[in-house]
């Protein structure tokens, strides 16, 4: 299959999981997948220590922002195929729902932005929030394509089956 695959990864702050989630894919992804990032309550900025680690990576963070889900609701908006919430339930977050018809998960992650102690202790939450969204994402881009369409597939038929 021939096509490209748009994925919103969300959280409530989109100041780092679902950004680096967001630079992760598009790196690892393309030309396949087209990644974006957005947050319930977005905090209007990029974590520095975020932005440091996806430096280190390699990865490009030129346009990364912080910015809020409604962009992508509105028309005109990427036509997405999976949305996956990076918020971590065990934290008490609220993570968004998605609503509408693209293949949902949750990968919940340790918030980095609330870590707190000595400089270290909060480098290594954010390098630990790297590697697990890093991890996930390989084991996602391990899916076959073809997979991916076949799960596209069968979750429209049970969405229509439920009208």
């Amino acid at each position: 299959m021939d096509r490209r695959y748009n994925v919103l990864f969300l959280c409530t702050g989109n100041s780092a999981r679902s950004i680096m989630a967001e630079a992760i894919l598009n790196h690892r992804g393309a030309p396949n997948f087209k990644a974006y990032s957005a947050g319930s309550v977005p905090s209007g900025f990029v974590r520095p220590e975020a932005l440091k680690l996806m430096e280190q990576a390699r990865l490009p963070i030129n346009g990364l922002r912080s910015k809020n889900w409604y962009e992508f609701a509105k028309p005109g908006a990427p036509k997405l195929d999976f949305v996956f919430t990076v918020c971590d339930k065990a934290a008490k977050e609220v993570c968004p729902i998605w609503p509408g018809q693209p293949m949902t998960a949750h990968w919940g992650v340790p918030d980095p932005a609330a870590a707190y102690g000595s400089p270290e202790d909060v480098e290594k939450a954010f390098r630990d929030a790297f590697m697990i969204l890093d991890r996930r994402i390989g084991l996602f881009l391990c899916l076959s394509l073809s997979s991916l369409d076949e799960l596209a597939i069968q979750k429209n038929i049970d969405d229509i089956g439920r009208r």
